[in-house]
């Protein structure tokens, strides 16, 4: 098998090759296109996910990390920590059961009502998953079925189109209001439920949804909207409530959905919505009634969360970070794109070159990841940089320095 041209998209599925035949095939993919050489992927750490980590490599032991989604440096927190602690300690590491059937504790009655007020909602109007993936495939397979239909940005998630599997799916071209429409138009009528799904902020260019035109397309044509604001809560808006708090958005969408994994320092997933629509998910979605939750950990995601309001500074932090690393990558001459968030996206295209540019700084203490097609097209390949609260000035002035002289 000619290698040259494939990615992995291609070994999905080869017709004609059994499972052990395939996998076997991939091996030897992963060999030929140098990963056995450079760990691109599946990096193993050796220190907590910070802005600077120690990694198994042979090009040095500490690196400065641009790969975490942390972006408030809430998973090294000491009051995160603490009150992770002081759950185990009381209640233990896991919480045994399905929530359904026993293993539903007050500390998740607790982590429902802290994220629906952190939104404004009451307290019967959230749902928590084990992780954010299964907050959008879950719910959206329990909301939407055969009669139904989801109109989505082609950037979302890739948890958003598993998420549709049992319903019709039709995607617009990102970020583009005529397409949006001109299916709302062409589709009115056919479908019982309309469902407009997008990302408040898109994780690999970092740029955020025209959510007011959104809105308002929505409510003209009848259609129930989901924004996925994984990456902009903590980030984006006053308060750090996201893409929709500045627009006044935050009550005017019927599914808010976000994880644990990222601002909030830790992990699993949350649905915003309705008190019918919550308990319709609760009783219906087949991840809550047959998949064990979270353990008593789950306190230091309460924590995480009071302490969006109670330290400001760490999201000032992040803002003033962002600021002064988008600006330098430009004068230096990279492509950024659009980004409007702590996702940097550096636009190489060529993935080759862009392999090479991310084994290049590697070898120099900067950990980043290569993003490659299927996560974005062929012709758009880059090296995705996250910020984080923590990064200091030095470590960025390092960073733009290594990434000029690679340039």
């Amino acid at each position: 098998m000619n290698f040259d041209k494939l990615t992995f998209k291609d070994f999905e599925n080869i017709p004609g090759i059994d499972l052990a035949e395939r996998s076997k095939i991939f091996k030897a993919y992963l060999s030929y296109m140098g990963f056995d050489d450079f760990q691109s992927y599946r990096v193993v750490g050796k220190s907590g996910c910070n802005a600077e980590m120690s990694l198994e490599s042979n090009f040095g032991d500490r690196f400065i990390s641009y790969v975490s989604n942390d972006y408030l440096g809430f998973t090294q927190h000491p009051k995160v920590k603490a009150s992770a602690i002081a759950g185990i300690e009381e209640y233990g590491t896991g919480a045994g059961a399905s929530p359904l059937i026993g293993g539903f504790f007050n500390y998740h009655r607790l982590l429902e009502r802290k994220i629906a007020a952190f939104f404004g909602r009451d307290e019967d109007c959230s749902v928590i998953y084990t992780t954010g993936y299964t907050a959008n495939s879950a719910s959206l397979q329990s909301l939407l079925q055969k009669e139904d239909l989801a109109i989505v940005d082609m950037a979302v998630h890739a948890s958003v189109h598993e998420g549709c599997i049992l319903t019709n799916k039709k995607t617009f071209l990102h970020n583009d209001l005529e397409s949006l429409e001109r299916i709302l138009q062409n589709t009115m009528e056919t479908y019982r439920t309309r469902m407009i799904v997008v990302d408040g902020v898109y994780s690999q260019d970092g740029d955020v949804a025209h959510l007011a035109e959104i809105v308002a397309l929505a409510k003209r044509y009848g259609a129930y909207l989901m924004v996925d604001d994984a990456h902009g809560i903590g980030v984006l808006g006053r308060t750090g409530r996201g893409a929709l708090e500045d627009l006044g958005l935050l009550s005017e969408v019927d599914f808010i959905t976000g994880t644990f994994s990222k601002t909030f320092g830790a992990i699993g997933g949350y649905v915003i919505c309705n008190s019918e629509n919550a308990y319709f998910l609760k009783f219906q979605s087949r991840q809550q009634i047959f998949s064990a939750t979270a353990g008593a950990a789950t306190l230091g995601i309460v924590k995480a969360i009071e302490l969006i309001d109670e330290e400001p500074q760490w999201k000032q932090r992040l803002n003033d970070n962002m600021f002064y690393f988008k600006q330098n990558l430009r004068t230096i001459g990279l492509d950024i794109g659009n980004t409007e968030s702590a996702i940097i996206p550096l636009k190489l295209g060529d993935p080759v070159r862009t392999v090479d540019f991310n084994k290049q700084i590697f070898r120099q203490g900067i950990y980043a990841n290569a993003i490659l097609y299927p996560a974005v097209s062929k012709k758009d390949a880059r090296i995705r940089m996250s910020l984080s609260a923590l990064h200091t000035r030095e470590q960025l002035d390092r960073t733009l320095e290594v990434l000029e002289d690679v340039a």
